[in-house]
This record gives C-alpha cells, structure tokens and sequence, in this order.
C-alpha cells in the first residue's frame, strides 16, 4: 500500500470536544471522522483495525460451533411489543409511509427467538448457537466519547439455544472461554465481572471490562482473591460502627440541620451511627413514594434501588416529601410515619442492627437510637455502594473502584424471550418446552477504543500487533531509497504482512511523526545506511527500541517478530 494513494487525513490538534484520549487520537490519526452526534464513518485506517478486531471474533466464534448469519435492523415494532421490550426509551421508533409500526434494533432477541420458533421442533435440533456481526441503533441520550459511546455502533451477538439449564449453562461456559480468548489476542487488558442483567433480563450475566480513565461504568477489584463485580453488583464490608442496642428513642431538637454531616456535627457522633433518608417516586402505576434508608456514612446506589423496588424512580420534591410526611426534608425518617404515607420501606443491611440517629417526621427534630424491628418495619435489601477501600466479603482484602469500559456482556436469557416469540420444541416425550436461550455480545469499536486508552503515549497510538491496520511501515528516504522499498514491500507481503510505505513528498521528520502517531508497531527506514553500510533501521513502536538489519534478513525476522508478538 502506498501513502500516496491511502486515504489518510492526520491532524496536528484534536477537535476541541474531544475529551477521552481514544477520541482524540483514532480523529488526529485519521481513523474516524464524526458526521453528527454519535455518528461516525471509519476511515480506511479505522476500517482496517475493525475488520481486524472482527476477524478474531469471527474465528473464535467459529471454534466453539458458531453459525454466522445476517438479520435486519428494522423490526415490525410488534415483535418488541410482545417481549415487553417496546417502551425501552433508547430504541429508535417510527411508521412506515402506510403507518406501520417499527423499531431499528439494539439487539437481536426477538428475531433470533422468532427463527427459534420456525426451525427448531425437536429436541434433536438443539443445542445451536448463531451469531451475527452488524450495525445496530441505539437512540443514545448521551453519545460522548468517541466510538465509545454512540448512536450507530457494529455489535457482535451470538446467542445459544438448548434444551434445559444445563444445556445453557454450557452454552454460557463456551462463551466465557471464546471471549477469554477473543480479548486475550486482541490484546486489551480486560477482567470478567459480575454484572447486572438490566433490560436483558434472565437469570445471570457477566461483563467484560477493560480498565481506562475514560470508562463509565466502575467496578470493584479485590486485591487479595479474584472477585471482581460492577459497582451495580459488589457487596464489600464498610469499616465497622457500633450502633448501641437497647436505648429507648429520644427525640432531640435539630434546628437549622438537614444533612448528614451536620447532624453527626451537632449530636457530636460519628457518621456513621446516623441513618439517611432519601425518599424516591417509583415509575409504575402503583402510586405512593418509597423511603430508602442507608448508613449516614454511605451512599445509596441507584440501580440497586431500582432493583429492590422493581421499577425506575425519581427523587421525590420536596413538595411530595412534605406531603407524605408532614415535615420538612433533612427531618424525615422510619419512625413514626403517617398511615399511608408511603408504599414501602427499605433499609440496607448495613443498618439492619444497631440503633440509629433518624429523622423524627417533625421538621427540625431528630430521633436518637431507632431499632428496626423495634421501632419500625421495613424490608431489608443491598441498596449501598461498594466504597473504594472498603474489605472483601470473600477474603477480607482490600477493594478498590476503577473506571473501566464495558468491551463484552453475556446473559442468560433462560426461557423471557422464546416463551413470548413461541420458540417450543418437543422433549424425548413429546412434551411442548421452551427453548433455553443465552445472548453474548462484543463491541468491536470498544476493543479498538480500549487498546487506544490502554497503550497511547505521548506520540499516539501504540497498537496491539494484533489489531495494528498495518504490520510495518515504511519510510523511505531519498530518491534512491524508493526501489529498495517497493522490493522490501515485496517480500515481506510474501511473508504474510501488511505494508504501508510512506512515499509521500513530505520531510523525514513529518513522516516519522504520522508513524508514530498512527501507531503501526514496526517501522522501517531505508535511509543512507544502506548505501554506506548495507542496513536498513527498524524501531519498535511499544518501546522505540531500535536496530538494524539486512534487506535480505528483514522478511524473516519481521515474520518471527509479529508471530511472536501475536502469541497468547
């Protein structure tokens, strides 16, 4: 390939909304290029890193028995309709020109289940497992970052089909050990968490995160055993407070106070020994408000919230706070609620012993020494954040909360989706039984976003051999330098690697500077040392080693060192 006929549009600054250094640098290098909010087009150096990404996918899909098939992104809106699924707000809607109803596709269940439910009749056609690579829609409320996070994206979703729970937990297995070895070639830093099954639904699911300052999601690693779990997952014990048991309640005058720290600040206790109310609106057709206690010391985590009600909420206004409880927001507590005030109570386990410091429904007023079970009724669920810090349920080791991005998911499904499409087959006895269905997804763009994050310098980008859109680069200097080029290009294509030669009619220093911000692992300069000394120089762009060669010895020691730096 010659620079000279390669589309590739490298910058000196970064666009001035471009926060995440993955952003910055695949638009500097000449990979991608925005043409709206989360919209981007793949330049041919974009293109060449996502087919390479996709073609690890493809082979180690392949290897655990996948089918690979293409499916539409436009769906009759009625298929999500009968899984549940069409309220979901990021799924883009519309109507065709006779007013049908449609949806372009985030992911593929239905229609997988709906093929489930035409081919599969026996138990004798299951297990299977199918697969597709395609562009999916996701109408996006915050596309930033890059490819990280856009409205238009190309996923990975294979999904098993079997007989029973074994059957998918089996499925499940072969997924964990394709996508071990998809991100291991690919190169990536990465670690399997546990996660939540969110809109997916089913019975588990794990996430695959490659750790980057740039990632939206956190999540807990202990550094004494293996656990690793999404903070929307991770249970870890707080530093010890010792609640006293047994006092009788005592009202206390609390003027001017309605936060945590200068209630702990007035009584002159820690923290810890008070309890927080946070009081949200579910979004269902139930009515009512729910109050969430937690440690004062502690922070309510949302998602697990919405999971404990079973809905999404909203945080109530203080209108609705006064309206409920009779007092001003910074006084409401579980103690003594109105009848009828609220659907529902929930505590966190941290605080389900001990008596605490609450809100006494009475503005400007606290209670000191609240009991659950003594004093009020609640149900009690995980509600908190796992802090960073905080000790190992498993092993008693110290967790810490890193930024990481989601580059993988797997779920199982179990039986949500092929009951509602249908997808029965009969048993050995003839019996009518769902099939047991699990869904694995990979973002290629997230793989090639993380290897950015991870391996930039200075420079730019420092490619994972694997994913590099070209083996070795070449920059010949000097008109007598072009033939020597265009026979190494030669020889080394027949070796098996991808060449760019530089031929461009810039300065030395210009091209060296696009090479290392483009990040192609090995560079070659055929320069005046092969004139006076019969050598060519190769850098290495992970650690800008250099050495010489021989044009004679280049292919084979080229060869050996790309095998070498794509062993796993």
């Amino acid at each position: 390939m010659r620079a000279t006929r390669f589309l590739m549009p490298t910058l000196r600054d970064a666009p001035a909304d471009a926060q995440a250094l993955s952003h910055q640098l695949l638009v500097r290098a000449g990979f991608v290029r925005q043409i709206g909010a989360g919209l981007y087009s793949y330049l041919p150096l974009g293109w060449r890193v996502h087919r390479r990404v996709e073609q690890i996918i493809r082979e180690e899909i392949d290897r655990i028995g996948g089918q690979e098939m293409l499916m539409p992104v436009l769906h009759p809106a009625e298929l999500w309709k009968r899984t549940g699924r069409y309220a979901i707000p990021e799924l883009f809607k519309l109507t065709d020109r006779v007013g049908r109803e449609l949806v372009l596709s985030m992911t593929h269940e239905e229609i997988i289940a709906l093929h489930a439910a035409e081919a599969i009749r026996s138990y004798r056609d299951l297990p299977q497992i199918w697969y597709h690579i395609q562009i999916k829609e996701r109408d996006e409320p915050r596309p930033q970052a890059g490819v990280l996070r856009t409205r238009e994206f190309i996923m990975k979703d294979s999904y098993t089909l079997d007989r029973d729970a074994a059957g998918l937990d089996a499925g499940y297995a072969l997924h964990e050990q394709a996508y071990d070895r998809i991100f291991r070639r690919s190169g990536i830093r990465f670690y399997k968490v546990e996660s939540d099954v969110g809109m997916m639904g089913g019975s588990g699911a794990h996430e695959y995160m490659a750790p980057s300052p740039a990632g939206e999601d956190r999540v807990a690693l202990c550094d004494g055993c293996d656990y690793a779990a999404n903070v929307e997952m991770a249970v870890a014990v707080p530093r010890a407070a010792e609640a006293p048991t047994g006092a009788p309640l005592e009202e206390v005058a609390t003027p001017g106070v309605t936060t945590i720290a200068a209630l702990a600040a007035f009584l002159g206790i820690d923290e810890a020994l008070t309890a927080k109310s946070v009081i949200v609106v579910p979004a269902d057709e139930q009515g009512g408000v729910v109050l969430a206690v937690v440690r004062g010391d502690h922070r309510l985590h949302d998602l697990k919230l919405t999971k404990a009600i079973g809905a999404p909420h909203r945080p109530a206004t203080p209108e609705e706070i006064r309206a409920a409880f009779g007092a001003d927001p910074g006084s409401i507590g579980a103690v003594g609620i109105p009848d009828g005030a609220v659907r529902e109570v929930i505590v966190d386990r941290e605080i389900e012993r001990g008596g605490y410091v609450v809100g006494a429904n009475r503005t400007d007023h606290h209670l000191r020494g609240a009991e659950l079970g003594r004093d009020y009724a609640a149900r009690v669920a995980d509600i908190r954040h796992a802090e960073d810090g905080e000790r190992c349920v498993h092993c008693g080791g110290t967790l810490r909360i890193e930024p990481m991005i989601e580059v993988g998911n797997i779920f199982k499904l179990g039986v949500r989706y092929s009951a509602a499409m249908g997808a029965l087959f009969l048993d050995e006895e003839g019996r009518e039984q769902p099939v047991w269905m699990g869904s694995y997804g990979i973002g290629p763009a997230r793989i090639l976003a993380s290897a950015v994050e991870q391996f930039a310098d200075d420079r730019g980008i420092v490619w994972p051999q694997a994913l590099a859109p070209f083996d070795v680069w070449i920059v010949p200097i000097g008109d007598d330098a072009r033939a020597a080029a265009d026979d190494l290009e030669r020889a080394l294509t027949a070796v098996g690697l991808d060449v760019m030669v530089d031929d461009r009619d810039l300065s030395p220093g210009v091209r060296f500077a696009d090479a290392e911000l483009v990040g192609v692992p090995l560079r070659l300069t055929i320069g005046k040392k092969l004139a006076t000394d019969g050598v060519i120089e190769l850098k290495h762009r992970a650690t800008g080693e250099g050495e010489t060669l021989t044009l004679a010895a280049a292919p084979a020691h080229l060869r050996a060192l790309v095998d070498q730096a794509m062993a796993w």
